[in-house]
Parts: structure tokens; sequence; C-alpha cells
């Protein structure tokens, strides 16, 4: 079911929209070995500082879009995410033609310039990724957020931070 947005695209945009609904999920290459990259983002993360989380968050994306085999992106870490009263703004994906395209994430809250958690941070660098991965490996010439799209987004989550697997209850040593 398209979101309500989808009646006001033109017919052009509805079939894009309906290209980009049907791509659920998208896999990487051994995304095990990215394990030390997320560590990484996620450790930069806690620390707070922002130059050392930038480089950490670059070199996941660079990561991915190497095992995607998509050019890369320019990543840009910022510090207090600009808010309005419709909300916060978490990331933003730009790009121009004849410039490398640019990914925006802010690391801290608006309100009180907090941290953010690292599973939304993760997810909204991915987010951004998606845009990217939109127009270069699904060469759609717009990139929709569709319900397909959230789908790539969390497989792309999912592969980088699996559910721990449950443990058996745990026996009685005789």
């Amino acid at each position: 079911m398209p979101f309500a947005y989808y009646e006001n695209l033109d017919p052009e945009q509805q079939r894009i929209y309906r290209m980009s609904d049907g791509v659920k999920s998208l896999r990487v290459r051994a995304p095990g070995a990215l394990s030390p990259l997320v560590d990484a983002v996620r450790e930069t993360l806690a620390s707070g500082a922002r130059a050392p989380l930038e480089r950490a968050s670059r070199a996941l994306t660079d990561a991915l879009c190497e095992r995607l085999d998509v050019a890369t992106v320019r990543v840009q870490v910022l510090e207090v995410r600009p808010s309005s009263e419709e909300g916060e703004l978490h990331g933003l994906y730009t790009w121009e033609a004849g410039r490398l395209p640019r990914l925006q994430v802010w690391m801290r809250t608006a309100k009180q310039a907090r941290v953010v958690a690292f599973r939304t941070y993760l997810r909204t660098l991915l987010h951004e990724l998606c845009h990217h991965l939109d127009f270069q490996l699904l060469e759609l010439p717009h990139s929709f957020h569709t319900e397909g799209f959230f789908e790539r987004e969390s497989s792309l989550f999912h592969q980088l931070v699996p559910k721990p697997v449950p443990r058996g209850p745990k026996r009685a040593r005789g």
C-alpha cells in the first residue's frame, strides 16, 4: 500500500515509486567482516568526539559502498541537529551535478545536545546511504520514502547489527 503522497506524484514518479517499493533488501558481501567498523562507530559516538566519529562513519560507508559496488559518498558528521516546529533533522543526502554526493548526519539532539543513541545514529547513517544507493545501485532517478526503502534500510542495519542468538535454557550440572 503506497504512502499517502503517492497520489500527488505524476505517472512517471509513481512508476519510480513502485520500482523502489519492489526492492525490499540489499545484500552486503560478508557483512560480519564489517563488525570492527560498526564497533568503531559505536565507540566513537559514545566518546562524543565529532571528528573521530566522522572518520569511523566514513570508513563504514566506504566499506559498504565497496561491497555493494557503488561509488563512495562524502560523509559529514555535524554536532547539534537543526530543529523547527516540525521536528529535528537527523540526516540529509544531497547530490549536485559535478560534485561528490554528500551524506550529512547529526550526532546530538536539538533540545539538550545529548549524543544520540547508537542504533538511532546508525539507522540515520544507513537511511541517508540508502538514498545514495537508490541513485547509484538501483539507478532510480528519484529516491522516494517507500515501504521498500525503509525495508532496505532495515536489511542493512540487521546485517551490520545482527540480533543475538538466544541461548538455550541453562542446564543444571550434576
